[in-house]
């Protein structure tokens, strides 16, 4: 899907898909999984047909939407790293260092729009529909970021909603675009959205508790990212609570780099890891509650598809990078 005439905007668009930079695959898993886990059902509209065939046929839209899905987040992460000015990805050098601005930016460009083209084979406006919001809302959610108020900052729940925007709207919305081309309930539908959209936050969090904790190779970027660009995130908005001081100190970041050693003091006395770990597993088990809630099944495949789509919930809240 990402083979271009031109080759170095094909090598460009190919980069973060190269064998060992390629990322954990953590939404194409999710896709997958919840594509058996909905247990593929023949809508009545073709049930004249083989229904092996359309089962099959239901099958390869479905992988569609990972690969969509898929093409959308590396974009995202191209354009973030352009605005960021990011110099490492997945352990290795970021395309706008390796290739430039300008080729990144085109890069990204160029994956959304053959995941457009892609959208549009499948034929379903639903679809397109819930795929585009999650488009509107990556961009959204980083406008958020860069132009977000003193007092926008500190609020959590401008943090939760920019988290949302940011990462957990393409999850959710491509696990209800699964569960909507399988024909099945808006209950469904709905279920399969609350799972992605959970998941997606406890990721976040626990992405940006091993900002703090983790280490550069680990997570594939430089630790203390957030903070030193002024980013302010769940670990430190709960350490905020404790420590109100604390807030001066993250003011001043950006014109004295020393108070980042500060803001860590802070945060190591507070009970700002522990919070954002246990909001994390709130959202991880509301992830795992929506599965419990899907219709029953004798299924063994359906089965086991749900059992790791919970095990994801687990591996989500203790992974350490």
């Amino acid at each position: 899907m990402v083979l271009a005439e031109v080759p170095k905007l094909a090598s460009a668009a190919e980069y973060f898909f190269k064998r060992g930079v390629q990322g954990k695959q953590f939404r194409s898993t999710i896709l997958l999984l919840m594509a058996t886990a909905l247990n593929v059902r023949v809508p009545e509209a073709l049930i004249g047909e083989s229904t092996d065939i359309v089962t099959s046929e239901l099958r390869v839209r479905q992988r569609g939407i990972a690969e969509i899905t898929e093409m959308i987040h590396v974009a995202s992460l191209l354009h973030d790293d352009v605005l960021d000015d990011a110099d490492t990805r997945r352990g290795v050098g970021s395309l706008n260092v390796v290739m430039g601005n300008k080729m990144s930016v085109l890069a990204g460009d160029f994956l959304l729009s053959r995941a457009c083209g892609a959208l549009a084979a499948l034929k379903n406006t639903e679809v397109v529909a819930l795929l585009a919001t999650a488009v509107e809302h990556l961009v959204t959610g980083e406008t958020m970021e860069i132009t977000s108020s003193t007092e926008q900052r500190y609020s959590m729940d401008y943090y939760m909603q920019k988290t949302y925007y940011k990462t957990a709207s393409l999850i959710s919305n491509s696990c209800k675009a699964v569960a909507v081309l399988t024909g099945q309930t808006a209950e469904v539908a709905v279920l399969a959205f609350e799972y992605g959209r959970n998941l997606g936050l406890a990721f976040q969090l626990i992405d940006d508790i091993l900002d703090f904790t983790g280490t550069s190779a680990s997570l594939g970027k430089g630790s203390l990212s957030d903070i030193r660009h002024g980013v302010i995130t769940a670990p430190i908005l709960f350490a905020m609570e404790e420590f109100p001081q604390l807030r001066e100190v993250v003011d001043q970041v950006e014109k004295d780099p020393r108070n980042v050693d500060i803001a860590l003091e802070y945060l190591g006395k507070s009970k700002g890891i522990q919070r954002a770990r246990e909001l994390a597993m709130e959202h991880a088990n509301l992830a795992a509650a929506a599965i419990g809630s899907l219709p029953e099944t004798d299924n063994e495949d359906v089965k086991r598809s749900r059992r790791a789509l919970i095990d994801l919930t687990h591996r989500v809240i203790t992974r350490n990078k």
